[in-house]
C-alpha cells in the first residue's frame, strides 16, 4: 500500500513489467514505504559499488538519506526502483537542478544484477519522465573507475559529451530523441 502523501501524484503511468536479460522485472516510481526496502537494497550492495555510487565508504544509508530518497515529488525529483520478486535491486534517480531545464541523473544496481542491461533501463526511463517533465538535459558525475556506468552513458544512444576534471568524470547530454 502507497502512503503517498495526499499533496503529490503518484504517477502510476510509470509503472511497468519490463522484459530484461535477467528476466521479466517490475519498475515503478519509489514510494515513501519504500524505507525499509531501500535500506536493505543498500546493505546488500558490495563495498566497491557504494563506493562508486556515494563518491565514499557509505556503508550506511543515514535516516536523512532514507528521508530524502523516498519522499520525492515526482516531478522535480524523481526516483524509479527496479523490483525482482518484490525486492529492490536498482534505483535510479533524477534531481531538477536550479536552471530547471537540467536534472542530474544517478543510479545504481545490486551486484549480482550489474551489466545486463538494467542501468541503461532505468536511465532511459527515467529520461522519458524527466523530458515530459520539462528537463531538457541530464548530467551526471561518475569516478574515472566506473567504467561500467560510463559505458551506459556512452551506450545510451543519447549524445553524450564527457570530459574529466577534479577527478570525476562529467558527463552532458541532451535527453530528447
Amino acid at each position: 500500500m502507497s502512503t503517498v502523501p495526499p499533496d503529490v501524484v503518484y504517477p502510476a503511468e510509470l509503472e511497468a513489467d519490463v522484459p530484461t536479460a535477467c528476466g521479466v522485472m517490475h519498475v515503478r516510481p519509489m514510494r515513501p514505504d519504500d524505507a525499509e526496502a531501500l535500506v536493505e537494497f543498500h546493505e546488500r550492495l558490495s563495498a566497491e559499488s557504494k563506493y562508486l555510487r556515494f563518491f565514499n565508504a557509505h556503508p550506511h544509508l543515514s535516516a536523512a538519506e532514507v528521508q530524502r530518497f523516498t519522499h520525492v515529488d515526482y516531478v522535480s525529483r524523481l526516483a524509479l526502483v527496479i523490483e525482482s520478486g518484490g525486492t529492490i535491486i536498482g534505483v535510479g534517480r533524477y534531481e531538477r537542478l536550479p536552471d530547471e531545464s537540467d536534472a542530474e541523473v544517478a543510479f545504481v544496481i545490486a551486484d549480482a544484477y550489474q551489466t545486463h542491461g538494467l542501468g541503461g533501463l532505468l536511465l532511459h526511463r527515467l529520461a522519458s519522465a524527466a523530458a515530459e517533465r520539462g528537463i531538457v538535459r541530464f548530467v551526471a558525475e561518475t569516478l574515472p573507475d566506473n567504467r561500467p556506468m560510463q559505458a551506459v552513458f556512452r551506450d545510451s544512444g543519447f549524445g553524450v559529451e564527457a570530459r574529466f576534471k577534479d577527478g570525476v568524470v562529467h558527463f552532458v547530454f541532451p535527453i530528447a530523441r
